[in-house]
């Protein structure tokens, strides 16, 4: 099982990778998003940002609550401005997942303003350049709140060295830090491609088979 904040409506790689072996897909309508109008995409910014993750997490908690699946069977997947979610499902709540797939990910919330594309999500996050405003955004910076001795489930972060939006280097340092601590933490860069998975088709399916793969594997779907 899959849980994803982004609705798909149809994707023909997820159907084939996922779907057709009998995997399931949930998605989680998390306050911050677009769904209920602009009070509710508020609600999920800047303080709210946590809260927005807190609805996520608790989603996996009733799917396990309802006896619908187990912990180490969710498996939590996010993209971009999703890639920050699930990176913090990894540091707040390892004990409801089995495996995270992190692409393209914003992680560090501190240096956000020093890289690439970093405009819009002041509005979003907040400055991390205002005491004020870091004192909450310490909370959700998951490079910041990882720590050694944590139980935390297998990680691959995958990123793009030509995303002119979110730069390689969130997922490049978020990698090595887990590495360096000892976790499962594996890591894959595109060579071209912008703020996607790849340039061309070709790139786009070794992405997703990747990542896919990754998932079915840890969550126990398959052998090495």
């Amino acid at each position: 099982m899959t849980l994803a904040r982004d609705p798909v409506i149809f994707d023909a790689l997820l159907g084939k990778l996922w779907l057709e072996r009998g995997g399931i897909r949930v998605v989680a309508t998390i306050r911050g998003g677009a769904e209920f109008g602009a009070s509710w995409h508020k609600a999920g910014c800047r303080e709210g940002r946590r809260l927005a993750h807190d609805d996520f997490a608790a989603v996996a908690a009733d799917l396990i609550r309802r006896g619908v699946t187990s912990p180490g069977r969710i498996a939590g997947e996010g993209a971009s401005n999703t890639g920050i979610l699930v990176a913090n499902m990894l540091t707040r709540y390892p004990e409801r997942f089995g495996a995270i797939l992190c692409t393209i990910p914003v992680i560090d919330m501190r240096r956000f303003r020093a890289l690439s594309g970093a405009a819009p999500f002041v509005d979003e996050y907040g400055d991390p350049d205002s005491l004020e405003d870091w004192t909450f955004m310490a909370k959700i910076s998951a490079y910041h709140t990882a720590e050694p001795g944590k139980s935390y489930p297998p990680i691959l972060i995958c990123t793009n060295r030509r995303d002119d939006r979110v730069h390689c280097g969130h997922g490049r340092k978020m990698a090595a830090k887990l590495q360096a601590m000892g976790y499962t933490a594996y890591f894959y860069e595109e060579e071209a491609g912008g703020h996607a998975h790849g340039q061309n088709s070709a790139d786009v399916a070794t992405f997703f088979a990747l990542g896919h793969r990754f998932l079915r594997h840890v969550i126990g779907w398959e052998a090495e």
